[in-house]
């Protein structure tokens, strides 16, 4: 047995995917952090997302949805010459609408947790994928968890990100049969 092809590009892919990635995510403050991410990698490769994980802990005041909340231009402008972090203007400019729709669901439903797992009825997909190349880009789920985001007032989360995203903070599991941090593999205690 071995690692879902994708991790073995980079150590810290190899570490993100063996501790991190798929592993179910109850934690709002954890599932906001990892929206970041997901927005911030958009076209970009995960290598340079861990990459650049710390400095934007560090830039995004910890990923605090309520200090995001309150950027305004000056913030914005000042975080496009932040060579720690992803620059790009668009995606900079969905952090503080995203934290402050995330606080509105928080909340709506008493947690950003409970919304997100509602879509799944708080069990995680677990697929069954032989090959890198079965694995989708976006599902019928990750559309209608884009749609409702969208219709919340999130930015820069189309069906591929989200479905990126639900694969990450363990609402679907798509780790390959053959790694090891597949379920079938996993034993319970």
């Amino acid at each position: 047995m071995s690692a879902c092809p994708w991790a073995l590009r980079s150590p810290l892919e190899q570490v993100y995917h063996d501790t991190e990635w798929g592993v179910p995510l109850f934690d709002d403050a954890r599932l906001f952090e990892l929206l970041v991410l997901e927005t911030m990698q958009a076209g970009l490769s995960w290598t340079l997302v861990l990459q650049r994980r710390e400095g934007m802990r560090a830039a995004f005041d910890g990923f605090d949805p309520a200090a995001i909340a309150r950027y305004d231009g000056q913030k914005l402008r000042a975080l496009q010459t932040d060579e720690r972090i992803i620059r790009n203007r668009l995606k900079l400019a969905s952090l503080p609408q995203n934290a402050r729709a995330f606080l509105r669901v928080q909340q709506e439903f008493g947690g950003f947790s409970a919304y997100l797992w509602a879509f799944v009825d708080g069990q995680p997909h677990i697929n069954h994928w032989r090959q890198p190349a079965e694995v989708p880009a976006q599902t019928a789920l990750s559309q209608a968890v884009s749609r409702d985001m969208k219709s919340r007032g999130f930015s820069f989360l189309g069906p591929v990100t989200v479905y990126a995203y639900l694969q990450a903070a363990g609402l679907v599991n798509d780790h390959l049969v053959t790694c090891a941090r597949h379920p079938v593999h996993m034993t319970s205690p």
